[in-house]
């Protein structure tokens, strides 16, 4: 048995505590750890391991929750990112399963946010879509409703029109080589970006056209 001596808030970072046993320090608890313990109170060898493994689940939340406060994150993410911190999994396991509960961590509202994100910055192809899903530990079933109201025809169009101002002054067969190219990167079929690239093309030459005319009446007026 031993005797906590001494708990002292930590001066770098008042969320923690320094736990002191029989008059040495012994180790850092995070002050929720630490909720019910006080000065003489005495302590097990099971109690003390108790303790930092309640502290280990704390710290590994912490961190959880710093990684999915810059975005939404899926569970395969959070896992890989807490074991590359050197977390054990039944760590892991416990701190994923509280998360899911407080719905922070949730993969079907990870998978809608993914594609309303590439939809409105980066428009891809619903193939495109579900690999990327499917690399972020996604299940087939939440992939398929994430994707199934993508428009991969309109996706195309956008992606394209992003494109148009760099390669607008191409000739047809540059044209056609770059936003081919291009859409076919981002996993569109064969039949979506003939149809773009011809649509585009055809605006681009009318375009011209006009500028054509134009100069021919200006010269004409002279």
């Amino acid at each position: 048995m031993t005797t906590i001596t001494a708990i002292s808030r930590q001066k770098r970072n008042p969320d923690r505590v320094n736990l002191y046993l029989d008059g040495n320090f012994a180790f850092g608890l995070a002050a929720i750890a630490a909720v019910g313990l006080k000065i003489g109170q005495t302590l097990t060898e099971a109690e003390i391991a108790a303790l930092q493994k309640a502290d280990e689940l704390e710290k590994a939340k912490l961190a959880a929750i710093r990684y999915i406060e810059y975005r939404p994150r899926s569970v395969r993410e959070v896992e890989k990112k807490l074991r590359d911190k050197g977390y054990d999994d039944p760590v892991i396991q416990a701190v994923v399963e509280r998360l899911q509960e407080v719905a922070l961590l949730d993969d079907a509202a990870f998978a809608r946010y993914w594609v309303e994100q590439r939809e409105t910055f980066r428009p891809r192809s619903r193939m495109a879509l579900q690999q990327e899903l499917r690399q972020k530990g996604i299940g087939r079933q939440q992939i398929d409703e994430a994707v199934a109201e993508v428009d991969e025809y309109e996706a195309a169009r956008r992606a394209a029109q992003k494109k148009l101002s760099r390669w607008q002054q191409l000739d047809e067969a540059g044209f056609k080589q770059k936003m081919g190219g291009f859409l076919q990167r981002r996993g569109f079929p064969y039949e979506i970006i003939r149809d773009i690239i011809a649509t585009f093309w055809e605006e681009i030459a009318t375009h011209a056209d006009d500028a054509d005319d134009a100069d021919d009446a200006n010269d004409h007026n002279r």
